[in-house]
């Protein structure tokens, strides 16, 4: 009770600079639901027009089509990177591989460079591929720029599970292959849950790669279309409008977050061994 009592000047601090940002959000959601006269701020009518995008393709386009795009873009991302993360993961965790710390180090410098400062070589290799405007290759740059996180992060994960496990199994005579399968990876699932939230969110919520790297493409993740709805130097633009499809965007994302914050948050709790 006295260490609880002892925390509220903390908590008090972290309210007191958190509300600007919860009155933000709160006129958000209402400003979605609601209309306000010309000039105020404060609601006097209860509205559901804001929200016609849904079923009303006029309003600001088909925000179906992009939708299903990115939740295929955000699927796909989350399978390779849990693949390849978990594999790559237990590898250099377990194998007495050559070169392993060296090659652990380069995986954390990789992770250290930001998208700005790769953009023009991926550009090229794309263009060289032929794989430049196409959602193929959006999603294996982002996969490819979540995977260093994702091998150290699962690392951990493996470093923490005990090698008695593992020489059990391969002493019943199974091959490594399903030592992993069946014995190890049960072990590590809050890091493979925690890694799949972490990725879907940081897919969901991609802007610039799809900009960048597939300005004219036949497909549209929310991110651009959001973009696209966007138009505030109309004289007749409806921000209330633009303000629901925002919240469009970010409820999916809000919803996994809140159900699932606990497990990750488990991301942070793997093994720190070398």
């Amino acid at each position: 009770m006295t260490r609880n009592f002892a925390n509220w000047p903390i908590v008090l601090v972290l309210l007191i600079i958190s509300t600007p940002i919860i009155i933000m959000y709160a006129f958000l959601v209402i400003d979605t639901v609601t209309t306000s006269p010309p000039g105020s701020a404060i609601p006097n009518g209860f509205t559901l027009s804001h929200w016609r995008f849904l079923i009303d393709p006029t309003a600001t386009g088909d925000v179906w089509r992009p939708t299903l795009t990115t939740i295929l873009f955000t699927a796909s991302i989350v399978v390779i990177v849990l693949g390849i993360s978990s594999t790559a993961g237990y590898a250099l965790s377990r194998l007495n591989m050559p070169f392993r710390r060296y090659f652990l180090a380069v995986v954390l410098v990789m992770h250290a460079f930001p998208l700005v400062t790769l953009i023009i070589g991926v550009f090229l290799v794309l263009q060289f591929v032929g794989l430049y405007n196409t959602l193929t290759g959006v999603v294996l740059v982002k996969a490819g720029l979540m995977l260093p996180f994702g091998i150290w992060i699962m690392k951990g994960f493996y470093d923490t599970v005990p090698w008695e496990i593992e020489m059990a199994g391969v002493q019943d005579g199974a091959s490594r292959f399903t030592v992993w399968r069946k014995l190890i990876l049960p072990q590590v699932k809050p890091g493979l849950f925690a890694l799949a939230l972490f990725a879907a969110i940081d897919a969901w919520g991609e802007y610039m790669l799809p900009r960048i790297l597939a300005p004219s493409a036949d497909f549209e993740v929310l991110s651009i279309y959001l973009n696209t709805v966007s138009d505030p130097d109309s004289t007749t633009y409806n921000f209330n409008l633009f303000k629901s499809v925002g919240l469009f965007y970010t409820l999916p994302i809000l919803a996994l977050y809140a159900i699932f914050r606990d497990r990750l948050m488990n991301i942070f709790g793997g093994g720190t061994k070398g």
